[in-house]
């Protein structure tokens, strides 16, 4: 039996990434979903690791992904790929963003990723947001990490494909890479929408939820 949840409550939301470009390729289907139908959602954006020049890619593509949201930022330049080594910085910097917005929700990476950077955040995010919705999203990658998701949000074709369309405008700098490919994309969200009888979908780990009658 399949539950359908509804994000309707939603009025403010943590993002949480180690690298510029997680947050969109995770949930960026999330994003434009959530910015068309919120007129005052507030997010604060927040990001461990990129240089300046990849954390100006990152404004620009929330500021796309969000066009109708109060953003807020923390960006940081800790070392990338080596953030398990700076546990107590990171574990500080999420708990200046929580203390920043009290959130509705928050997305994180999920916590058996493969990257260690993105499992990190994902195990601490449920540790410091206590009160919030924790939604884990994925990110597609060579160590062919994917697992079975439980929540699952079904994207009309036009919004999977404006995500694609965003993803490759704001993040120039990672199109050389072989694994940054509208196929990919696509391709994953295919292969979501078919899990919940969908065409297209993005989909999340959910480790605990409450459930209210009013």
């Amino acid at each position: 039996m399949t539950a359908v949840l509804s994000l309707s409550g939603i009025r403010s939301v943590v993002l949480l990434g180690a690298h510029p470009d997680d947050i969109e390729i995770g949930a960026g289907g999330l994003l434009l979903a959530l910015s068309a139908a919120r007129s005052r959602l507030r997010v604060h954006y927040v990001l461990m690791t990129g240089s300046p020049e990849r954390q100006a890619e990152a404004r620009a593509a929330a500021a796309a992904f969000l066009p109708a949201a109060k953003l807020t930022f923390s960006l940081h330049e800790l070392p990338d790929g080596r953030l398990p080594a700076q546990w107590n910085t990171v574990k500080e910097h999420l708990h200046t963003a929580a203390a920043a917005l009290d959130p509705d929700l928050v997305l994180s990476p999920r916590t058996d990723d493969a990257h260690q950077d993105h499992r990190l955040i994902g195990e601490m995010a449920p540790t410091v947001f206590r009160r919030a919705l924790a939604l884990h999203y994925e990110i597609p990658k060579w160590d062919g990490d994917l697992s079975r998701p439980n929540v699952y949000l079904p994207l009309a074709d036009d919004l999977a494909r404006r995500k694609v369309e965003l993803l490759n405008q704001h993040y120039p700098s990672q199109k050389t890479h072989d694994w940054w490919s509208d196929e990919v994309f696509l391709g994953l969200a295919r292969l979501r929408g078919m899990e919940c009888r969908e065409r297209y979908a993005e989909a999340f780990g959910c480790t605990k939820a409450v459930l209210r009658l009013t």
